[in-house]
């Protein structure tokens, strides 16, 4: 069943989504000082490829401090935008029932893309 979710997910917008992670992360990345945010783009994106199967949890014995600081420099430069779309969407597909699997999947790329540093893709 998971591969047949995330067959369809990419065939109806998850490959653009994917698409579109990997050039920010790589535009992040040309900078020194958005190295850790361009490799939060690509784990966000690489989940985005296939998210079906997987799921986000805290990193157990996380950095804190510094975590924290990353999260609310990354709210405040844009993901904020990036979670209110990804709400966007799982609310639109939730509408109908077809869409539950597909809604749920938004939902959890929201909350990895709102506070991505100090979780981790299993």
């Amino acid at each position: 069943m998971n591969l047949l979710g995330n067959i369809i997910w990419l065939i109806f917008g998850g490959l653009v989504v994917f698409i579109e992670y990997m050039i920010a992360g790589l535009l992040l990345c040309v900078t020194i000082i958005g190295i850790p945010f361009g490799i939060q783009c690509f784990k966000i994106g690489i989940l985005s490829l296939m998210p079906f199967g997987r799921e986000v949890r805290e990193v157990p014995g996380d950095s804190g401090c510094l975590s924290t600081l990353f999260n609310i420099i990354w709210i405040v430069v844009g993901g904020i935008w990036i979670a209110l779309t990804h709400l966007f969407f799982g609310v639109l597909l939730a509408i109908t029932i077809i869409g539950l699997p597909f809604a749920k999947q938004h939902f959890k790329l929201m909350g990895l893309s709102f506070t991505p540093f100090g979780k981790e893709i299993v």
